[in-house]
């Protein structure tokens, strides 16, 4: 495809990559319906469970990085195309398989495709929209769809199950990986860095093995405990090992991900700006997903119904965002979108048993409208802070702070949540007598509470109804303080971007032109005639590499 049709069919290009996206976004929010009929269906245990889900998260984070620089190097299309064949492979293997560990193994093998499949639609899309300010507008339209996921999954999730087995939520991504790879042969363009230095074997083992600990640590903390043996160690390890990453990259001539990028603001500080967003966002649904069946005794396709208005949002803000971004600047709109999701914490904070839908709608268009304008001047950021040759590991960046953000977000307002929740229902359990494994079940989480009262209230439904009352009332005040330490985290991310994030690229690109231009001047001894025709040529450069 030359450069011409290239440019000519770039919006039906991004229709391809969205569909791309589409199906990593379902798949990571439709599972999470589906997690009861697992444990009946396949007699899954609650360990397992947890591991369907987190076996996809930890290697796809672990991957992202080597499966970007693995797209820059031998092509992003091959990288997108391999992606789906062996995702669509994965999510028959996981509709037909015959026990936990087996779709266990098959969620991993999804989430190591997925790993190629995400960071190669943003990549090929800053490739292909050269223009800054389109290419603006079609991440936006990137970062709403890949919010789009989150209220497509659990609706599509909830109204299957209502009709079909459980296979089906696995099964409903193979409609969207053949078009997408029908569509992708005609419409997608190859890309790829030129003049890619070899494979940095090295980074790329340090990078996966460092990820894999830490998530790891991070995920399983609110359940064994921040201070377990366990997790010091996965935390440590992983601490450890991507410090030697970091050291590594630093001494290497071909390494995987140039630790310089960091040095530029508008690359680290709209990634810490993504991180944060994707606390907010994933923190939020945990405690509300919970919130709205057991507290509000919504099923899971009402919950998931109920959840809708923050994709919704997202998706009309965030394409959007790029019109505020021209008036007041990235740093103000980033900064302002954070502030906003902290309100919405706030605001979710004082929700309780009494609450309506409609108050739950308005929280969450709130928090939508925060993170729509967090993540797509933020990822625009990002991507055009470096050159177009390392799209595939920038987008990498992109989506390991998502997937870093995510589960901080989670394991933080979990554990805090779940300590809360505990203190709180020790003393509602202590004078009742539930045999000691209901008691556990109770004191662990609300869903034990209401399926301990479920079981007792045939026999004893005074007791079970008071013991259900006391473990939503424990869940709403444990509600509270986690998430008002959320927002405290994320105004104080707001404060960051307000001193680190340059309010535009032309910002940057004349700093930056400064800096190298001073020291060549100081080596040079020019006149100062001569220092001013010099800084505004290099000025004039740089903001043509900003644009570029």
């Amino acid at each position: 495809m030359d450069a011409i049709a290239t440019h000519r069919r770039r919006w039906y290009t991004l229709l391809v990559l969205c569909m791309s996206l589409l199906v990593i976004g379902i798949d990571n929010t439709i599972l999470n319906v589906a997690l009861p009929t697992l444990s009946e269906q396949l007699g899954a245990t609650s360990s397992q469970l947890q591991w369907i889900v987190d076996a996809y998260v930890i290697v796809f984070a672990g991957l992202l990085l080597t499966a970007g620089a693995i797209g820059d190097r031998f092509g992003r299309k091959k990288a997108l195309t391999g992606g789906l064949v062996v995702f669509g492979i994965g999510s028959v293997l996981a509709a037909f398989s015959g026990s936990a560990g087996h779709l266990i193994g098959t969620r991993a093998l999804m989430g190591a495709a997925g790993a190629f499949i995400m960071p190669a639609t943003l990549s090929i899309l800053t490739n292909v929209f050269t223009d800054a300010a389109e290419r603006a507008k079609a991440i936006g339209v990137w970062a709403g769809v890949s919010a789009l996921g989150i209220a497509i999954g659990p609706l599509a999730g909830g109204w299957l199950l209502e009709h079909f087995s459980w296979g089906s939520v696995f099964l409903v991504n193979i409609p969207f990986v053949i078009a997408a790879l029908v569509a992708g042969h005609f419409l997608v363009p190859e890309s790829a860095d030129p003049d890619a230095p070899r494979l940095d074997l090295v980074g790329a083992a340090l990078s996966i093995a460092g990820l894999v600990a830490f998530l790891w640590g991070i995920i399983e903390a609110p359940g064994k405990g921040w201070t377990s043996p366990e997790v010091l160690v996965a935390l440590g390890v992983g601490a450890a090992v991507l410090g030697l990453f970091v050291a590594w990259e630093l001494r290497s001539d071909h390494p995987m991900l140039d630790i310089r990028f960091f040095r530029n603001p508008r690359f680290s500080a709209a990634s810490g700006a993504i991180t944060l967003s994707f606390f907010a966002m994933f923190g939020a649904m945990f405690v509300l997903t919970q919130y709205l069946q057991a507290v509000l005794g919504y099923s899971a396709l009402q919950a998931g119904l109920r959840l809708a208005p923050i994709s919704l949002v997202l998706m009309i803000v965030a394409p959007t965002a790029n019109i505020w971004v021209k008036r007041f600047g990235s740093k103000y709109v980033v900064a302002t979108g954070l502030l906003i999701a902290a309100g919405g914490l706030v605001m979710m904070s004082r929700l309780d048993g009494s609450s309506s839908a409609w108050q739950v709608t308005g929280v969450l268009a709130l928090l939508g409208l925060g993170m729509g304008n967090v993540m797509a001047p933020a990822t625009d950021s990002i991507m055009g802070s470096l050159p177009k040759e390392r799209a595939g590991v920038g987008s990498a960046v992109n989506d390991t702070t998502r997937e870093i953000g995510g589960a901080l977000g989670v394991a933080i307002i979990g554990s805090l949540l779940a300590s809360s929740y505990r203190s709180s229902m020790d003393a509602a359990v202590a004078g009742t007598p539930l045999p000691a494994d209901a008691a556990n079940a109770v004191r662990d989480s609300i869903g034990g509470a209401v399926a301990v009262s479920q079981r007792a209230a045939a026999d004893f439904p005074q007791q079970a109804a008071q013991l259900l009352d006391a473990a939503r009332d424990s869940f709403v005040s444990a509600m509270r303080p986690a998430l008002m330490v959320g927002a405290a985290f994320i105004a104080l991310g707001a404060l960051v971007v307000l001193f680190f994030l340059p309010a535009r690229a032309e910002e940057q690109a004349e700093l930056e032109a400064a800096e190298l231009d001073a020291v060549d001047i100081g080596e040079a001894g020019l006149e100062p005639a001569a220092i001013d025709r010099r800084l505004d040529g290099v000025g004039e450069l740089g903001l043509a590499g900003a644009d570029a």
